[in-house]
């Protein structure tokens, strides 16, 4: 059996007998959330329902359907002691055999699902920059790059969306509300003018630059002369990466503003769907 998960959009595009694996409910401690799913292929898989018995049993009647050698559409697992599983929870599994009418369906659904991720902006591709492009391009999150020089547009190693802009800080107007900007240019001057930008944008979720106490002394400085309320500039992390633990190595740094980053959407997810008074 190969775990290796390469691309959905490969796996999709190399298999071709496939039983779609959903978590149609999800009751109480439960290690993925419903609508979860995984993809089983007579011998590999793509992506998780929770790991551990739970998922061997789901991958068994997988492989069942596609062999045409019994298997249930539908089982309801408890994830309790007889499986070797201490959740506590209750899990309802389905399973859909990925005709065409299913994979258009799935396809639609995957499309939706992009359209729905979260963007991160990152100013900036020179060490920082792409040690967290490297980071985020993991998670589920639409990740792009701003550069103005090619040079380092050019060094990139993860798959996101690039942009070559002479002037970076026009972009910032174009952003989607609720996505998050992070700025690691090589230039301080650059910072500013981006960071400036970002801050006039109170419907962005996180604002970010690297740095340290005394570069966040000198934006305050440069803030208050442009004229701009303390309260935006409050909005501003900097330095990212959270610096208490004592690591500049740009791999640490991009993994704690990953953490950053990924707790100030939730937070912004959650202000979303608190009700408003009135």
């Amino acid at each position: 059996m190969n775990f290796l998960q390469d691309s959905l959009e490969g796996f999709l595009a190399r298999e071709y007998r496939i039983v779609i694996v959903e978590v149609a409910a999800a009751k109480g401690s439960t290690p993925r959330d419903e609508g979860t799913f995984m993809l089983v292929a007579p011998t590999e898989i793509h992506g998780t329902v929770g790991g551990g018995q739970l998922e061997y049993d789901a991958i068994e009647n997988a492989r069942k359907l596609l062999a045409d050698a019994g298997g249930e559409a539908r089982l309801d697992i408890a994830l309790g002691p007889e499986i070797g599983q201490c959740c506590g929870g209750r899990v309802e599994l389905t399973f859909t055999l990925a005709d065409e009418e299913a994979r258009r369906a799935l396809d639609a659904r995957l499309a939706q699902d992009e359209r729905q991720k979260p963007q991160v902006w990152i100013f900036g591709a020179g060490h920082v920059g792409r040690a967290l492009a490297d980071a985020l391009t993991m998670l589920p999150l639409n990740v792009f790059v701003v550069e103005a020089r090619q040079s380092e547009l050019d060094q990139l190693t993860s798959e996101v969306h690039h942009r070559l802009a002479a002037l970076p800080e026009a972009l910032v107007a174009d952003i989607p509300p609720g996505s998050a900007v992070v700025i690691v240019t090589h230039d301080h001057a650059l910072d500013f003018l981006i960071g400036q930008e970002a801050l006039g944008r109170p419907d962005l979720a996180y604002v970010g630059m690297v740095g340290s106490k005394s570069k966040r002394g000198a934006f305050l400085h440069h803030l208050e002369r442009q004229g701009i309320e303390r309260s935006a500039a409050d909005r501003l992390v900097l330095p990212i990466g959270d610096m208490a633990v004592g690591d500049k190595r740009p791999e640490v740094i991009a993994a704690m503003t990953a953490s950053e980053v990924l707790l100030a959407f939730a937070a912004w997810r959650q202000r979303d769907a608190a009700p408003t008074a009135g």
